[in-house]
C-alpha cells in the first residue's frame, strides 16, 4: 500500500486555517496514520478541527489540537531606544538601511548589532546587517537565499594556462555550469546532502526533496557567479602553506537555490502569524528556540546551509576535472545564515544577512564585480562587528536603476578594458551598480586581515533579465515580493 501523502491545499480545502497547525498536522498525520488512505486521513482531520478538545488526552492528535486551540497572538511592542551597535562605513551607506536596522536594534530579543561597510535597503533586516539576539531565530534575519556562500579553489594548473587556453577554459565554464530560474542538472547527481534524515522528518522537506535533487549542482540568477580568475597569494604566512604568487584559481557564488527559497518563505510566514510584530519590523518575527516551530526551521536552515555547501562542491568538482587540475587550497564561507556563537559570556543566535563571518583566524571570501578583485581574509575577531566583516561590494544601485543606467555597448566596453570575458549576466549587474571594493576594504581593516586577492577572467553568470522579471530572478515562485527581491 503506497504511503500517505497530503499537501498544505488537502488541509485548506477541509477548513484547516493558514498556519503552523497544517505543517504540524501533515508531519503527525504522514509518521503516525501513514497507512490510512487519504480519504481517512481527511477524515480524521475533519473530526480533530471541528471538535480539537476532543483530542486533547490523543498522544498524536493533541498536538494537532494544541495548534488549532491556541489563543491569537496579542501585537509585541517594540524597545523605545535601539540597542547601540557599530556602523563601518557609514558615509556610504544608505540612509533606509540604516534606519532598517535602527529598527531591528529595537526588537525584545535584540542583544547587539553591527552594520557592515556593504550594506543597503532590503527588507526587515538590511543586507549587510549582523543582528545577535537570545534564544531566538528571525528566518528573514537569515534572508531568502539561505545559505548563500562562496567558494575558492586554488588550482596546480599554471596560471599563463588561463589565457593561453582561455578557449577551453571557456567551453568548460559553459558545459559545466547552469544557471537561472528553475534550472536543473541532467542527469541528476547522487550527494550524501540528499540523505539528510530532515528530507524525512519534516513535512515541508519531504515535499522539496525532488526540486532539491534536480537543481543540485547549479546556481541562481541575479549576482551569482562562476568564474576562473587569477589568485595572488600575498601573505607568505598563509595558511595553505602555499608560496606567494600568481595561481589558478575558480571562484563561485550561490545559495541553496528553491530549496532556501521554500523554507524562508514557509518559515517567514509562520514566524509572523506567531510574532506578531508593528508593521516597520514584521518581517523581523522570530521562532523561539524552545519551540517546535524554531526547532524545525533551525533544522531545515541547517539542512540548506549543507545543500549550498553540496551545489558548489560539485560544481568546482565536476570543472577542475575537466581541465585536468588539482586542488592546492579552499576557501568558502556561508553570508547568509545564523550561528549560536558566544558574546559577552553568554550565547546568542548571530545572524548575518549579507556578512561573512570574521572571527579570529577564520579564512573568508570578499568578492568585488565581474572587473573588479575580491580579496581573501583572515578574521581579526572584532567584537565590535560580532566577528563580522562585509561580504562583498555591495550594490549601490538598484536592479532596475542599473538596466536604465547603463548600456550593453558600456558594458562590453569595460569588460575589453579589463580583458574579462562574460558568459550570459545582465545590465543589472553591470560593474557600476556596486561600490568601490577598495574603498569597502579601506573601511573594514579592523575586521580582517588580506591574504590574498581574486581577479575575475572568465566569468558565468545567469542571462540578463528585464526589470519587468526580476522577480523571476531566484525562483521564489510561492514566495511574497519583498522575497523575491531581498538576497544576497
Amino acid at each position: 500500500m503506497a504511503k500517505l501523502k497530503l499537501r498544505g491545499k488537502d488541509l485548506r480545502n477541509i477548513g484547516y486555517p493558514e498556519g503552523p497547525v497544517i505543517s504540524v498536522a501533515i508531519t503527525v498525520m504522514e509518521q503516525h496514520y501513514k497507512h490510512y488512505t487519504q480519504e481517512a486521513a481527511l477524515a480524521l482531520l475533519h473530526q480533530v478541527l471541528e471538535a480539537p478538545a476532543s483530542f486533547t488526552e490523543d498522544e498524536q492528535l493533541s498536538k494537532i489540537a494544541g495548534k488549532l486551540i491556541v489563543e491569537e497572538p496579542t501585537e509585541i511592542a517594540i524597545n523605545a531606544e535601539a540597542v547601540p551597535y557599530r556602523v563601518y562605513g557609514k558615509e556610504f551607506i544608505d540612509e533606509g538601511a540604516i534606519r532598517q536596522m535602527d529598527y531591528a536594534m529595537r526588537l525584545p530579543v535584540t542583544v547587539a548589532g553591527a552594520l557592515m561597510p556593504d550594506a543597503h535597503q532590503g527588507y526587515g533586516l538590511p543586507i549587510g546587517g549582523v543582528l545577535a539576539v537570545k534564544n531566538a531565530v528571525i528566518p528573514y534575519g537569515v534572508g531568502v537565499d539561505i545559505g548563500c556562500r562562496m567558494c575558492l579553489s586554488i588550482l596546480d594548473i599554471p596560471h599563463t594556462q588561463l589565457e593561453k587556453q582561455a578557449s577551453v577554459f571557456k567551453r568548460e565554464l559553459k558545459a559545466g555550469t547552469v544557471f537561472g530560474a528553475g534550472a536543473e542538472w541532467k542527469p541528476r547527481i547522487d550527494d550524501e546532502v540528499l540523505e539528510h534524515p530532515a528530507f524525512s522528518e519534516i513535512g515541508l522537506l519531504k515535499h522539496l526533496h525532488a526540486k532539491a535533487a534536480g537543481q543540485l549542482s547549479t546556481s541562481g540568477s541575479g549576482n551569482h557567479f562562476v568564474e576562473w580568475g587569477l589568485v595572488e597569494i600575498t601573505d607568505a604566512q598563509n595558511e595553505f602553506g602555499l608560496a606567494t604568487g600568481t595561481y589558478l584559481g575558480l571562484l563561485s557564488h550561490s545559495g541553496s537555490r528553491g530549496l532556501g527559497a521554500q523554507i524562508a518563505g514557509h518559515y517567514t510566514k509562520l514566524a509572523r502569524e506567531i510574532c506578531q510584530l508593528p508593521r516597520e519590523v514584521q518581517h523581523l518575527a522570530w521562532l523561539g528556540l524552545d519551540t517546535e516551530e524554531g526547532q524545525e526551521y533551525w533544522t531545515a536552515m541547517n539542512l540548506a546551509g549543507d545543500y549550498a555547501s553540496a551545489c558548489h562542491h560539485q560544481i568546482h568538482r565536476r570543472l577542475i576535472k575537466a581541465v585536468g587540475g588539482t586542488l592546492l587550497a579552499r576557501v568558502e564561507n556561508h553570508h547568509n545564515f545564523a550561528w549560536k556563537e558566544t558574546h559577552g559570556g553568554e550565547e546568542l543566535v548571530v545572524h548575518r544577512k549579507g556578512a561573512t563571518p570574521a572571527g579570529k583566524g577564520a579564512l573568508g571570501v570578499i568578492p568585488g564585480s565581474m572587473t573588479a578583485p575580491g580579496f581573501i581574509v583572515r578574521g581579526r575577531g572584532e567584537a565590535a562587528s560580532l566577528d563580522s566583516a562585509s561580504h562583498g561590494a555591495g550594490r549601490q544601485m538598484s536592479r532596475s536603476k542599473a538596466t536604465q543606467s547603463f548600456t550593453r555597448h558600456e558594458l562590453t566596453r569595460i569588460l575589453a578594458d579589463h580583458k574579462v570575458h562574460l558568459i550570459g549576466g545582465g545590465l543589472d549587474e553591470a560593474p557600476g551598480a556596486y561600490k568601490n571594493i577598495t574603498e569597502v576594504m579601506a573601511a573594514q581593516t579592523a575586521l580582517v586581515d588580506v591574504i590574498g586577492t581574486f581577479l575575475p577572467k572568465i566569468v558565468r553568470m545567469a542571462d540578463g533579465v528585464s526589470t519587468t522579471t526580476i522577480t523571476l530572478l531566484l525562483d521564489y515562485s510561492t514566495t511574497t515580493l519583498p522575497l523575491l527581491l531581498d538576497y544576497s
